[in-house]
């Protein structure tokens, strides 16, 4: 890959770390909002679900419809929206004008991931395109789990309004480097219908499912981690900030970690996930209290996060290799889903038994999580199937 490339690349998963990082990132200050604005952390953890919700909607319908339009132009505008939401938002004067703030610009979120992803692999040759892929999806994990404890440590140091300007901060450069990039008009435009196709198999909802309780299981949990950490652990705000770090750092770890469990063992990885986090779980439960433990569980916890989203990826791109965009949609749009359900539950069982409890909601969608890994590793024929319907 020469530089121009490199550099492509690296554009294009700034933008995609900038629009990630304004999704989770506001997962480490939930408290601090919740405080500000004088509601629950149930209700402050609206600014999580409904925003995966909003993903979730859009995912499969908004990457097709923009499929066809030059693609440096919508990235343009997408991120243009998710800068306008970010300044709204830091000066809402109340928690509904920024749940509004939020939840409009997600509509757009898998339009630009989904483009970015199918950008790069374009951008190179086939043999190439698995590796500029990743390097963008390393903009996916580390929106995800960096923003979280970067916005925690400001928003303790400073306010939650200067966690929000870091945000907006992070999406104007991406913006900015991405109007440097040349114009990138669609070469070979996809029907609608043959990208749809893929949703005739029973193989790709079972995948679908899998990914939605997979996400649901690890979000319900790490969502409020931030809360945790604060309730049962009892650490201050700084600490808390430098626990979200640990996991943030530990994320980037177990990307590497995923890459390489699912080149050498795939099947073996799947299945064996739900019971690795039911163990990390189990031990978040038993010992959330002591703070020394605390830090090696969460350590673990960011790994095993990582290796989720990974595995989750995978489950639906092996489910639609054919249709790239669609299935990068898809898989926003499930994983928002499992989101949206887990925090969703995680805020309940928060509010009705303590929040020392929510690792029960994390249980539950892992079991849910494993009958469907069993039943699609059981029907695994993606590769096949596709070549019978090619002879």
């Amino acid at each position: 890959m020469d530089r121009k490339n490199h550099l492509f690349i690296v554009i294009l998963t700034i933008g995609v770390f900038g629009i990630l990082n304004t999704e989770m990132g506001i997962v480490g200050i939930l408290p601090s909002i919740a405080d500000h604005f004088n509601v629950s952390i149930a209700k402050a953890g609206l600014l999580v679900s409904l925003f995966a919700l909003a993903v979730a909607l859009s995912g499969p319908i908004l990457p097709l419809l923009f499929s066809g339009l030059n693609r440096k132009k919508v990235m343009l505008f997408v991120l243009g929206v998710f800068v306008l939401g970010n300044i709204v938002s830091i000066f809402a004067s109340s928690f509904t004008i920024l749940l509004i703030a939020r939840v409009l610009p997600a509509f757009l979120h898998p339009v630009y991931v989904s483009i970015a992803l199918t950008a790069a692999a374009a951008s190179v040759n086939k043999e190439e395109a698995p590796k500029v892929i990743s390097k963008v999806f390393m903009g996916v994990t580390g929106g995800m789990v960096l923003g979280s404890p970067i916005s925690n440590f400001i928003a303790s140091s400073t306010s939650i309004e200067m966690a929000m300007l870091f945000f907006t901060i992070v999406n104007v450069i991406a913006f900015i480097t991405l109007l440097f990039v040349p114009s990138m008009p669609v070469k070979e435009r996809q029907s609608y219908g043959s990208q749809l196709s893929v949703l005739k198999r029973f193989f790709t909802w079972l995948s679908i499912a899998a990914v939605i309780f997979i996400n649901a299981a690890m979000y319900g949990v790490s969502s409020y981690l931030a809360e945790y950490l604060e309730t049962i652990t009892n650490i201050p705000g700084e600490t808390t900030s430098l626990m979200l770090f640990i996991f943030g750092g530990a994320s980037i770890i177990g990307n590497i970690v995923a890459g390489k469990l699912l080149t050498k063992s795939t099947m073996k990885s799947v299945i064996s996930f739900p019971f690795v986090l039911g163990f990390i779980y189990t031990l978040l439960f038993s010992m959330g209290q002591f703070t020394v433990p605390m830090a090696i569980i969460v350590f673990a916890f960011g790994i095993v996060v990582a290796i989720g989203n990974n595995i989750s990826q995978y489950c639906i791109m092996s489910a639609a290799p054919e249709a790239p965009e669609f299935s990068n949609g898809l898989f926003l749009a499930s994983g928002n889903v499992g989101v949206t359900i887990g925090t969703t539950v995680g805020g309940t069982i928060i509010t009705e038994m303590g929040t020392k409890y929510v690792v029960l909601g994390g249980f539950l969608f892992l079991l849910l999580s494993i009958l469907f890994i069993l039943m699609r590793n059981y029907m695994h024929y993606p590769i096949s199937l596709t070549n019978k319907e090619s002879q």
